[in-house]
């Protein structure tokens, strides 16, 4: 896998997931001055951020989880962008990148899951973060795989490499249907 692609996934992902943490947190804050407020990704009872904020699921770690992208999405961005520029980052870097990676898309398949089985809506914005945080795993994960920083037979490695853009898609398609299942009778009324 290229350093340019790796550099291009990193860098557009992390300004996509900044851009989808700056936003919920904006309308966390305005939800926060007027609890009357309706959040603009508030569009319809399955696609209801403002349901979705005023929940416990959405202050895991004590505070507004949004925070955690703004935070982080920006280095993830800045690595990126190093790599596009050639630098080279040492193994630790790339292995605690990992790291984060690992967590980020477990704590956002959690955040799914609370979201369709617990809470019963759908945020947009956090959506993108959904989308976001799977690419940025599996990017991430195929690079160091490809680089010899995880360990894992070549010929694994090359053939997951080979068919880098399935694995994100696939994965994405079990989540569209997953979701289309669990509000199939909603989505039955808008016809």
């Amino acid at each position: 896998m290229s350093d340019r692609l790796i550099g291009w996934v990193l860098t557009v992902g992390g300004l996509v997931g900044a851009l989808a943490a700056f936003a919920l947190t904006v309308e966390k804050m305005a939800l926060l001055e007027n609890p009357a407020y309706v959040p603009s990704c508030s569009i319809n009872p399955v696609l209801s951020c403002g349901s979705i904020m005023t929940t416990s699921q959405a202050q895991v770690f004590g505070f507004a989880n949004p925070l955690i992208g703004l935070a982080t999405f920006p280095v993830v961005a800045a690595v990126g962008a190093a790599t596009l520029a050639r630098a080279r980052l040492p193994r630790w870097w790339w292995l605690a990148l990992q790291a984060g990676a690992v967590f980020g898309v477990g704590f956002v398949h959690w955040l799914f899951f609370q979201s369709l089985y617990r809470i019963g809506a759908l945020c947009p914005y956090c959506m993108v973060v959904w989308v976001v945080m799977i690419v940025l795993f599996t990017y991430t994960t195929l690079h160091n795989l490809d680089r010899g920083r995880l360990p894992a037979p070549r010929k694994l490695t090359d053939a997951l490499v080979h068919v880098h853009s399935a694995i994100p898609t696939l994965w994405l398609l079990i989540l569209a249907i997953l979701i289309g299942v669990r509000f199939w009778s909603y989505w039955t009324t808008l016809s």
